[in-house]
């Protein structure tokens, strides 16, 4: 009878670590960008990401636990990696000269026109709430469906569609009065 035991949680562990490794080619570049627009460091949110799987990998026992889609598992993984990386951040005095990167910019004034953009939509997204900027930052950045954000969030879909009306409607006038 244990030995039964023993092979269904082999065989389930094995279930889970195919599906894993299938979603992994599916979300690494959707927690990356989400991690990115968090923490604006492209280096560090590939970083994130891959620390998200390695950290689902470790703790597949805990995901059936939770009864929730293995990609809202993995996208709270990262939202908590993301939070411990500012308490890092917040920790750290200096930054060490060899952590200082010199990206190659092949023009100038596009790549300043972009992050002029971008600092005046994080400016705007400072704006909404903290539920509103989750659901922005999915929707737009992690590239899921109002379900699936739901699911992420534990809201239902008609919760999150107005949400993301209303974060957007807030985003357009802020932005509208910027410029």
């Amino acid at each position: 009878m244990e030995a039964e035991a023993d092979m269904d949680k082999t065989e389930t562990r094995r279930q889970n670590e195919a599906r894993l490794a299938g979603l992994f080619n599916e979300y690494y570049d959707k927690i990356t960008r989400y991690a990115f627009v968090r923490i604006r460091n492209r280096t560090e949110a590939e970083d994130i990401a891959a620390e998200v799987f390695l950290k689902a990998l470790t703790s597949l026992e805990s995901y059936k636990q939770q009864g929730i889609p293995m990609q809202a598992w993995l996208f709270r993984i990262a939202h908590n990696l993301v939070v411990d990386h500012f308490r890092k951040m917040a920790k750290k005095k200096t930054i060490p000269i060899d952590s200082v990167q010199i990206e190659s910019v092949t023009n100038p004034a596009r790549t300043a026109e972009t992050n002029v953009e971008l600092e005046q939509v994080n400016k705007a997204m400072e704006q909404l709430t903290p539920a509103q900027r989750e659901v922005v930052r999915l929707r737009f950045f992690g590239g899921f469906t109002s379900k699936e954000v739901g699911q992420i969030l534990n809201k239902g879909d008609g919760a999150v569609r107005e949400m993301q009306r209303a974060a957007t409607q807030s985003l357009r006038n802020l932005l509208a009065t910027d410029l």
